[in-house]
């Protein structure tokens, strides 16, 4: 079993407003992702490696009510008046080649979901009531099914994810989850206040987002 860094997940107010965001600061378009009529969201997408990118995570305003928590703690007060005021870096995924020996492993990730979105589909762990753990630190896990890859789909934009650069007063209590989970990649955990940002190479330089 290994996990690898995967996809960044940055909460945003709509899609529009995310769009915008990433444009501002990374200087390039995303482009049109999909629905998850499961957890009432949708998204958009930017490539930032191989297998590597960025989603823009909102509600979906066209979706019913829900009667059960959204994934990513979507629905937290704190979270939306954040995003309200701008997208922010909310939480990042690992990318896994055994969820189930991952989640026996760690078992904080939550219990493991399955979802589609026309021809990918994977497995996702979510926490029952929907929140992040370690405030986004500990990271969601995903497998995806066969070869298929939202990469796959999405354009060179010329960006690529240098590092991740994460900080948590409990960074001690969180290390010993990354190493049961044998997470890889350009990702640096220290002790701190909460946070998370990335280094991401563009084609008008290294642009940081938090």
């Amino acid at each position: 079993m290994r996990c690898e860094l995967d996809h960044l997940v940055v909460a945003c107010a709509d899609l529009e407003q995310g769009a915008a965001w990433v444009e501002e600061h990374l200087g390039v378009a995303v482009q049109p992702g999909g629905r998850h009529p499961t957890m009432g969201t949708h998204n958009r997408l930017l490539r930032l490696g191989a297998r590597q990118y960025l989603e823009l995570l909102a509600v979906d305003p066209e979706t019913a009510p829900r009667t059960s928590a959204r994934w990513y703690d979507l629905d937290h007060p704190a979270v939306q008046e954040r995003a309200r005021l701008a997208p922010f870096l909310l939480t990042w995924v690992a990318r896994c080649d055994n969820i189930f020996a991952a989640v026996a492993q760690v078992p904080a990730v939550g219990e493991v979901q399955t979802f589609q979105r026309d021809a990918l589909s994977w497995k996702l762990t979510v926490p029952d009531d929907g929140a992040l753990q370690f405030g986004g630190v500990l990271p969601s896990l995903i497998q995806w099914d066969g070869d298929a890859h939202p990469c796959d789909q999405l354009a060179d934009r010329r960006c690529e994810l240098r590092s991740l650069d994460l900080s948590h007063p409990a960074a001690f209590s969180v290390l010993p989850l990354y190493r049961a989970l044998r997470i890889t990649g350009p990702i640096d955990l220290s002790n701190g206040l909460r946070g998370l940002s990335a280094n991401i190479a563009t084609p008008r330089g290294i642009a940081r987002l938090t």
